[in-house]
């Protein structure tokens, strides 16, 4: 089977969150169990080395004001296709925000690009090679649909929603600049309240809809969840699939990983002692009698970091550590480096994002804080449980599908891997935090839930059969 990716990031080339992870990964994966695949990004500065070893494959005299081409190369494992226009994508700073933090004003231009260049390549083809189906992920690739429609082509969209939050809503007067047809521009095309919905119309005109976890495909259902557009998915019920998230796990391996300053495995775990250390220099924390906990995460309401603020006095009062690493909205910032005055020795905090900080962490810390509000699937829990870093989470979403809480139950069969806590309240953080110093204590206990959590599968396998069966699935629709 032939498959076309097409996204807005991608790792290791360009990254601001998990959906460049799960690009980077799947299509190995899928490769793996024989299909070809390639993946459509921008060009973007940081993959200008890529760009210049690669082959033109695909020109347009006018995209969105200016001229582009794509070219492919071979890059990291993966067949990539890169859609060079620098008037759209030559930007210092983030791919998303400007240098005022704001979206960049023609976003609606940039990732339509993205979208009509995924549409040429279904009807065009390039080297030979056109995709059976393309696998169009989050609102930056969500007018796929929409162009081969206008195209008259029939090849068979599925569409990946990462964070349903993100929408790419646009102003209606934009029609004409990104060349879309007035007749698409109804409740069961394009239109949302008004507005282009991007998002929304890779939902309405896609032969089959995926999302990344059994649970979170359940909550988008509701109004809590489903941020407005859990009406139109219902509809599609019968379409939509959750499919857990994977994680590389070359990349991501405690036994081999060169971002730690000692390696272990399940059989022996001593080498994590040694990283511990590592993060208590690092963060400027001293040693205590409870666990040491890290977040590596997006400073965000989202993520529920706010809650833990509120918890800190008693983590710090359990004997508990926290290492905190990541960067956000300015106030929450501002309010962990002021925590690591109020709790000197006890909490350290780096704001910003290093990803070989990230991996020691992982291969350092007792627990792994995640307690987000809402959470589709989740990498860092991932992580943790691959590297024995038992994951404290929120019950929602992939969180949810991933990590065994350690009620008596599961205690008593042997099969807890974390912690989990609901509803979702400061409060009931503060209890999954009593609840996880409780269990550090019991040595025995902890180790065997590290044994366990680290035995845990959380590779690609299992997910990317899941995947293929959709595309048999939406082949066989347009068939």
């Amino acid at each position: 089977m032939n498959l076309l990716f097409v996204a807005s990031e991608c790792a290791p080339f360009v990254k601001t969150g998990g959906l460049a992870d799960v690009i980077g990964a799947v299509p190995k994966a899928l490769g793996a169990q024989g299909a070809s695949v390639r993946v459509l990004i921008p060009a973007y500065p940081a993959l200008a080395s890529v760009v210049e070893g690669a082959r033109e494959v695909l020109r347009f005299d006018d995209l969105f004001g200016g001229p582009a081409r794509v070219v492919a190369a071979h890059a990291e494992g993966l067949d990539m296709l890169l859609l060079v226009a620098p008037h759209l994508y030559d930007r210092a700073g983030s791919i998303y925000l400007g240098p005022d933090g704001q979206d960049w004003p023609d976003n609606d231009l940039r990732f339509a690009a993205l979208s009509l260049a995924g549409a040429r390549v279904a009807v065009d083809g390039i080297e030979g090679w056109q995709p059976d189906v393309i696998n169009a992920h989050d609102w930056q690739a969500g007018l796929v649909p929409a162009y081969l429609r206008q195209m008259d082509n029939a090849t068979p969209v599925v569409m990946t929603i990462h964070n349903i939050a993100f929408q790419g809503l646009f102003d209606a007067t934009r029609l004409a600049a990104l060349g879309l047809r007035s007749d698409l521009f109804t409740p069961e095309g394009i239109e949302y309240y008004g507005r282009i919905g991007f998002l929304k119309a890779g939902l309405a005109l896609s032969d089959k809809i995926t999302t990344v976890s059994p649970t979170y495909a359940a909550e988008l259902l509701t109004p809590e969840f489903g941020m407005g557009l859990e009406g139109l998915l219902a509809s599609r019920q019968g379409d939509l699939v959750g499919i857990l998230n994977g994680i590389d796990l070359d990349a991501w391996n405690p036994a081999t990983d060169g971002d730690l300053v000692a390696n272990y495995t399940t059989e022996a775990l001593d080498g994590k002692a040694a990283n511990k250390a590592e993060i208590q220099s690092r963060f400027a924390l001293s040693p205590g009698n409870g666990p040491l906990f890290c977040v590596v995460s997006r400073l965000t309401s989202q993520k529920g970091l706010d809650m833990l603020l509120d918890c800190l006095p008693g983590l710090v009062e359990q004997g508990g550590r926290l290492a905190l690493l990541g960067s956000g909205e300015p106030g929450l910032e501002r309010a962990f480096v002021e925590a690591t005055r109020q709790f000197p020795g006890a909490v350290g905090c780096i704001i910003g994002y290093d990803e070989a900080l990230s991996h020691l962490l992982q291969g350092g810390s007792d627990a792994i804080l995640i307690p987000s509000r809402f959470e589709p699937c989740g990498l860092t829990q991932l992580y943790g449980l691959r590297y024995g870093t038992l994951p404290v989470v929120a019950r929602t979403g992939g969180l949810a599908d991933t990590v065994i809480d350690a009620n008596e139950a599961a205690l008593l069969a042997g099969c807890a891997t974390g912690v989990q806590f609901a509803p979702v309240t400061s409060t009931m953080l503060g209890h999954a935090i009593a609840r996880t110093c409780a269990l550090y204590a019991q040595s025995d206990t902890w180790t065997g839930m590290m044994r366990r959590a680290m035995g845990h599968p959380v590779g690609w396998d299992l997910s990317a059969a899941a995947y293929l069966d959709v595309y048999r699935s939406a082949l066989q629709r347009q068939g």
